[in-house]
């Protein structure tokens, strides 16, 4: 069984914002909630901006189910996670559990009032009948039903954005850094730890750069 997960290549993300305007377009996701938005580190340092697209992760662990008072999140059995709207309160929990800040809120209503959450479906609907107007008006279209991915990875111009299976995800994503050569970095221990501290590479390499003390 497949396994549906997103990555940004922030080396090919040019910050277009297409991805965005795809699924606001492809959804009819109300004013004020941006299921997708792009974000950018190092805004105007040349050589050093990087651009990436975030949305729901759909997390293997998701913090947002553990926290729900209400256990109105679900996963399917394509590891896409989802949410009943009917059974949301608008606590908000799953937004301040949320790392990559998926859960979003509409802000017409009056002030202080959250209403019923709303995040990325993986273009994958609801709990509805599949294709029907009402989970259309709940949670936008259902891509997935028919055999589509994504809107947001299909309108990526520079394919910097994949959605599909993680294994095939992974596969395409492994293959870019062979070939140009860098990138694994990205994702790597230097990432997390930063260049030239203790930990900043992984166990094994740290372990063949030890001396190995003199040999008789």
């Amino acid at each position: 069984m497949a396994r549906m997960k997103f990555l940004c290549d922030a080396e090919r993300c040019i910050e277009c914002n297409g991805c965005v305007t795809a699924c606001k377009n492809e959804n009819e996701v109300p004013w004020g909630v941006n299921r997708r938005r792009v974000v950018t580190i190092n805004d105007g340092v040349v050589g050093a901006e990087k651009s990436i697209s975030v949305a729901c992760m759909h997390c293997s662990d998701a913090p947002c189910m553990a926290v729900c008072p209400v256990d109105c999140f679900y996963r399917t059995d394509d590891g896409v996670v989802l949410h009943d709207k009917d059974l949301c309160i608008g606590c908000g929990y799953c937004f301040y559990a949320c790392p990559f800040g998926a859960p979003q809120f509409p802000q017409a209503g009056a002030f202080g009032l959250r209403g019923k959450m709303d995040k990325c479906t993986f273009c994958a609907g609801g709990p509805e009948v599949d294709r029907s107007p009402a989970e259309f008006q709940k949670y936008g279209r259902n891509r997935l039903s028919e055999g589509k991915l994504p809107a947001c990875a299909e309108m990526c111009s520079t394919k910097a954005l994949l959605g599909g299976d993680g294994d095939v995800i992974a596969d395409i994503y492994r293959e870019r850094v062979l070939r140009r050569g860098r990138g694994s970095e990205v994702w790597g221990w230097g990432t997390a730890y930063g260049p030239g501290r203790p930990g900043a590479q992984p166990p094994q390499q740290q372990q063949q750069q030890q001396p190995s003390g003199k040999r008789s």
